[in-house]
């Protein structure tokens, strides 16, 4: 694996956006789909919003004062008061196997510890089902809070968290 200083965990810049909106696209399936202005207003309104290489992989966040009607999001937002919800991660098929996600997450990590949070969410797809998320996100240390249905999709996921510090004070809401 290649580690990359955090010099080169770079933000996502206007003139990047298009090829962002393919790569997330390219794998609709796993995350959603976007169109130009959707993939805008998540930008500008990212707790978290990185790069690794021109777009190797991206990481998108969001924290409890985002606006969004997502409904993972809005699983979150119900249950906790304070969190980061990790709304999508995605590696060009090309730059696979660097270790590039992790590198993102640990940096998101530091950047919400940082910040005062000491949750972060996410949720991975379980019909259908993602095994290799599923790994991953067990090898970082989240674990299962619950588990939804989007009907829009007609997907089911698994919702996880990584708690950094037993804190219950904003656990629940």
């Amino acid at each position: 694996m290649r580690r990359l200083g955090h010099d080169q965990l770079l933000p996502i810049s206007d003139t990047l956006e298009s090829a962002v909106l393919a790569l997330n696209n390219a794998h609709a399936i796993e995350l959603s789909w976007l169109d130009a202005d959707q993939l805008r207003v998540l930008i500008r309104g990212a707790f978290y919003a990185r790069r690794i290489g021109e777009i190797d992989a991206v990481l998108l966040a969001f924290d409890e004062d985002m606006t969004y009607d997502s409904p993972n999001y809005r699983w979150f937002r119900a249950r906790y008061r304070r969190f980061v919800y990790v709304d999508r991660v995605v590696v060009a098929e090309s730059a696979r196997r660097h270790g590039y996600a992790r590198q993102l997450y640990v940096d998101l990590f530091e950047h919400a510890r940082r910040a005062g949070h000491d949750i972060v969410g996410c949720e991975v797809n379980h019909d259908p089902p993602n095994p290799a998320s599923d790994a991953f996100h067990t090898a970082l240390g989240f674990v299962e809070v619950g588990r939804g249905s989007i009907h829009q999709t007609g997907k089911t996921v698994r919702y996880l968290v990584r708690v950094f510090e037993s804190d219950a004070h904003s656990l629940a809401v």
